[in-house]
């Protein structure tokens, strides 16, 4: 394995603010993310507003949007470790922008159907699993190991106040100019995450050759192996998995519950959304402070306090005042996952061996990631069965006790997780 080519070293003021390449990696991420909750929020709508479409309708799109994950992920993760990063970054960015351009305009030459909406969800899923995978392994490539948590940090905040942003202007655009309009607004995030991408001048070492000689399958079983065997990775991957199953399978009809159960306009729901999403930003911002403070076992297990019975909040929703429970609910789930997103994502991306990061992330994701498809569809058919208020009372409710499967690893015994595998 060729050796990386260590970073620039920033100024010691203003930390990586003043990392130049930092900045256009961060810029690109911010401007997507936004697009990117635009499009949470927007697509639901544009199915129900414009297509009228049902319950288990709206919850496919979530399910098509995440299920690439479960069918390609392990794949794409050994395809990563051979291929330069930026540049599939770039190409899935520009796939990206093409596929959502094309609801706007079937929309406007009358031809826009369910089918293509899924179809539009599936292929923008497939590029999103290229593209994570690549920036996990990409950000160490740019950062030296004790700049990744920073960097994380940073981009977790941004991630996160995206998820403010983003349902606010969908929201508002579908209430102005409809559903269909934001859309092109997302695919304008993508060219420019595409062009910022473009302009970073750090050179990524490539992979030594007898690396390449290899068989997908062995390299594929090398990053499973390596997760399967770690007793910190597996239970995070455990707990991602299950707590993934109550977040999106709420998120997946949270929308149609709002509009149809609770009777909000859009643009309410764009503001309710945005403003459950508001505790992540605090938790992206004090996710290292806090791993400082308590250890980071310590600071991820009391986030996945907050990410668990707080939920229970999110089913009391009602007009008027009673939309103060679902806010307080979501602001406080929110901060538990960024703090826990963050904490997480610079422990996988320092502590195992870099030539296994890209197989080791996606190793991780195949469970995480998953089974998201698998809630949303369980969360669409409960919606239609029994109602959308159970079907997110009974989401909420599994989330809540989740956070109990951290304790069954050595979490509990550690104030601080490892920096390496123990040998």
């Amino acid at each position: 394995m060729t050796a990386l080519a260590p970073a620039p070293a920033p100024p010691r003021r203003g930390g990586l603010l003043w990392h130049r390449d930092f900045r256009l990696l961060w810029a690109g991420q911010a401007v997507s993310s936004i697009g990117s909750n635009v499009t949470a929020v927007a697509l639901p709508l544009v199915a129900v507003a414009v297509l009228d479409a049902s319950t288990f309708q709206v919850a496919l799109l979530t399910a098509a949007a995440w299920l690439p994950w479960l069918l390609f992920g392990l794949l794409v993760g050994a395809w990563v470790d051979r291929l330069p990063r930026r540049p599939v970054m770039i190409t899935c960015d520009l796939v990206a922008a093409l596929l959502f351009l094309s609801v706007p305009l079937a929309a406007a030459l009358g031809g826009l159907t369910i089918g293509q909406l899924l179809a539009v969800a599936l292929c923008a899923g497939l590029a999103r699993v290229f593209f994570e995978t690549a920036d996990q392994v990409y950000l160490p490539v740019l950062l030296r190991p004790a700049e990744v948590p920073e960097g994380n940090a940073k981009l977790q905040a941004t991630q996160t106040a995206s998820y403010v942003i983003g349902p606010g202007v969908a929201g508002g655009i579908a209430q102005a100019v409809g559903a269909v309009a934001a859309l092109l607004l997302d695919a304008l995030t993508f060219l420019v995450s595409a062009v910022c991408l473009a302009r970073i001048r750090t050179v990524e070492p490539r992979s030594a050759r007898a690396d390449r000689a290899r068989s997908l399958r062995r390299e594929i079983a090398d990053g499973v192996r390596f997760v399967a065997h770690d007793p910190y990775l597996r239970v995070l991957t455990l707990f991602g998995a299950a707590s993934n199953i109550g977040l999106v399978g709420y998120q997946a009809v949270l929308v149609v519950y709002l509009i149809r159960d609770v009777r909000l306009a859009p643009g309410t729901v764009g503001v309710l959304v945005a403003a459950m999403s508001l505790g992540g930003v605090v938790g992206a911002l004090l996710a290292t402070a806090a791993g400082r403070r308590f250890g980071t076992a310590r600071a991820m297990l009391l986030a996945a306090a907050f990410t668990g019975p707080p939920a229970l909040l999110i089913p009391l929703a009602a007009p008027g005042t009673g939309l103060l429970w679902p806010a307080l609910g979501g602001v406080l789930v929110s901060l538990g996952v960024a703090v826990g997103n963050v904490l997480k994502g610079s422990f996988r991306q320092t502590y195992p061996p870099h030539h296994l990061l890209g197989r080791i992330t996606v190793s991780m994701q195949l469970l995480n990631y998953g089974t998201i498809p698998l809630a949303a569809l369980l969360a669409g058919a409960l919606g239609t069965a029994y109602g959308d208020r159970t079907a997110v009372l009974a989401m909420t409710g599994w989330l809540a006790l989740t956070p109990l499967i951290l304790l069954v690893g050595p979490l509990r015994r550690r104030r601080d997780l490892p920096t390496a595998p123990a040998q």
